[in-house]
């Protein structure tokens, strides 16, 4: 019989092995219409690197590098204004508030006007200037970004004009006083009233309770003159209406006197873990009175007779509207983590590469970055360093863009990505801080080496601007909604497209030949890694909706939540890890030139095979991979490893911190101890 006529379909049926090859080359080409194409592996010769400090600054520096090298010469120019080892509370407190005054008034540098206009530049003078001191960071963070983003932002023109120029000038320091005893997280449960009087069109700020009083406020303990206080807006005209909660501008302080004002009552919080040099403080209001022109009234505003009218038309839109515009504070910490951990990373790198311990019988010492041990402390983080830059740097650029075009898809994006990553890199570089201590060893614990102070400075970005792990269930209850929309035939934002064009292939059994395949060629593959990262985010998702919707039926909605809780926070940092990795590859593929190209690539590599790595009882729960390629992927994860420390000096000096920013001695680009033991009188 002519094998040309044979019926496929029953040669299948009568015999099970062609069937099988036929279910196997489905999987190796796609026969389903859409535009993937059949996995090809990359060449991944293994060859050394040839890195170029130039070559990886010129990848690696911002926009507007020339403005951060004017905050650095200044500072190096200006000795009193360096911060020193040891300095009490109070002295730090003023150190700071000259810091800031030399920037704006003998650097000429205007943050305030770049807030608005140029977001990017903005964030890019507050890293510079977190490098100098963290506590000075904070507070521009909080006269500029809070305080002064809060007016221009949730105000209308006439508060822009009459209290732009004050801001940007410094005349009118002011506080951000939304945080109060019993309430952070949970904003709408903020106690402060704000009730209108129709007879003197005016509104009264109350503190009810102790558990009202504004606490850990910013700028209020000493310097600030102003605030912006979060108060639920009482209608007495509408019945007593709770309309939600409102920010209004109340001064605190005399402009003149600096004296505190009738009805105020300001206490100091004290000594802290860290960020000494901002003064915290709390606020008790006594029927403190406020024309009512002081309610920032973009979303709501209330006329003399009592009427309150509003463009959108619930107090949960209004609620949702007012904390969106206060995003920048989130995209602000997560970009100035980074900046953070890149100082912590340089430090010990450079000093794991000087320090020289043991070595071979009769043979000299080596360097204790040789050690595979310190390999794996350092080298995945520095990694993720690299990882973080992209993904920030893409942030930033998404929040400048939503600043100009109010696109309301931009918007949702911008809000859950800033709070996943802000989440996501502050967790790590919170942990990071403290290997890099115990990886420099007993000089790690050093004040001067500066780890204890980096570490105790950033603590507190866990926790402000929106708790972690509040954060990390905003990011989840997005993406329950994006999956719902998705079955909907709704749209989805961008960040989340791949839920939309692959749900279907990662909730799929997983690919029988391709979790066998164990060849280096195949681990680096971009197309596998993402592949990974986002198969691992579906199959969270699809079992997070499954257990939601069964425990439902027995505990409510809130009590499926809290049994869940563990499952989603996993599912968020799933996905935020993903989005980290499509932009670290997307960074590698469009760098011009080849040789950093592939410096690039070695170091996104070691970031996606050590993030595998660290999950890799998830993906062998699911026969994702088979034993032998999870082997394979360790120990490839360890020679990426390996490699990456051949080019670690050049990674780290890419960065470019100058000695007088990294500042400690093990951490110096000359590799000196010089500076340490003058520091400690020899």
């Amino acid at each position: 019989m002519d094998s040309s006529n044979r019926n496929p379909t029953t040669d299948e049926e009568d015999q099970p092995h062609l069937r099988r090859i036929g279910r196997i080359s489905s999987h190796l080409i796609h026969t389903d219409g859409s535009d993937h194409h059949q996995l090809v592996p990359l060449p991944c010769a293994r060859k050394p690197l040839k890195a170029s400090v130039s070559a990886l600054t010129e990848v690696m520096k911002g926009k507007h590098r020339d403005l951060q090298e004017r905050i650095f010469d200044f500072f190096t120019s200006r000795p009193d204004l360096q911060t020193p080892i040891e300095i009490l509370k109070d002295d730090h407190r003023e150190l700071c508030m000259r810091q800031l005054s030399g920037i704006v008034r003998d650097a000429g540098i205007r943050p305030f006007r770049y807030v608005l206009d140029d977001p990017e530049r903005y964030f890019a003078v507050l890293e510079a200037v977190g490098g100098v001191d963290m506590s000075l960071g904070i507070k521009m963070g909080v006269q500029y970004s809070l305080w002064g983003g809060s007016v221009i932002n949730l105000g209308t023109q006439k508060h822009r004009d009459k209290y732009f120029d004050g801001i940007d000038s410094l005349e009118c320091l002011g506080c951000f006083a939304m945080t109060e005893l019993h309430h952070g997280s949970n904003v709408q449960g903020l106690q402060t009233t704000a009730t209108f009087d129709p007879i003197t069109d005016e509104f009264i700020i109350d503190t009810p309770n102790d558990g009202a009083i504004k606490w850990w406020i910013g700028n209020a303990a000493v310097h600030g003159k102003f605030a912006t206080v979060f108060a639920k807006l009482i209608l007495p005209t509408e019945g007593g209406a709770d309309m939600g909660v409102h920010a209004f501008i109340v001064p605190i302080r005399d402009l003149k006197t600096h004296q505190v004002l009738p009805g105020i009552e300001i206490h100091d919080c004290g000594h802290k873990v860290g960020l000494n040099g901002v003064d915290n403080g709390a606020l008790r209001f006594r029927s403190v009175r406020i024309p009512r022109d002081n309610l920032l009234n973009r979303f709501g505003d209330v006329s003399q007779d009592g009427k309150y009218t509003s463009s959108l038309s619930t107090t949960n839109k209004r609620f949702a509207a007012t904390l969106g515009e206060l995003v920048g504070g989130r995209v602000g910490l997560a970009y100035s983590s980074v900046g953070v951990l890149k100082l912590a990373v340089v430090i010990a790198v450079r000093y794991s590469l000087l320090r020289q311990q043991f070595g071979p019988p009769k043979q000299p010492e080596i360097s204790i970055l040789d050690y595979q041990s310190q390999q794996h402390k350092l080298m995945p983080m520095l990694a993720s360093t690299y990882a973080f830059h992209f993904a920030t740097k893409y942030l930033v650029e998404k929040y400048s863009e939503m600043k100009k075009s109010h696109d309301e898809q931009v918007v949702g994006d911008v809000h859950l990505l800033s709070a996943g990553l802000k989440a996501y890199v502050t967790s790590y570089t919170a942990k990071s801080l403290s290997i890099c201590r115990e990886a420099c060893g007993g000089h790690g614990y050093a004040a001067v080496n500066r780890f204890g102070s980096l570490r105790n400075d950033h603590d507190i970005f866990q926790t402000f601007e929106g708790d972690n792990t509040v954060l990390l269930q905003q990011v989840a209850g997005d993406l329950l909604k994006q999956y719902q929309e998705k079955f909907k035939g709704g749209t989805l934002t961008v960040t989340w497209n791949y839920l939309r064009e692959s749900m279907n292939k990662y909730l799929s059994q997983p690919n029988p030949v391709i979790v066998r395949w164990e060849g280096e060629e195949h681990l680096r593959d971009p197309e596998f890694q993402l592949d990974a990262f986002r198969y691992r985010t579906s199959r969270l998702l699809q079992s997070a909706t499954l257990r939601l919707r069964k425990h439902m039926k027995t505990l409510g909605g809130f009590g499926a939540w809290n049994r869940c809780l563990n499952h989603l926070l996993t599912l968020a940092e799933s996905h935020i890890e993903s989005v980290i990795l499509a932009k670290f590859i997307d960074a590698v593929q469009s760098c011009p030139d080849k040789d950093t190209r592939a410096v690039l690539k070695l170091v996104c590599d070691l970031y996606a095979l050590d993030r595998i790595w660290n999950d890799i009882g998830t993906y062998r729960n699911v026969d994702y991979v088979t034993p032998n390629k999870a082997k394979a992927i360790h120990k490839l994860r360890e020679y990426l490893s390996f490699q990456v420390k051949g080019v670690a000096r050049e990674l780290v000096d890419a960065f470019d911190l100058p000695d007088d920013v990294t500042r400690a001695p093990i951490g110096l680009q000359s590799g000196a101890y010089a500076q340490y033991t003058q520091y400690v009188g020899f």
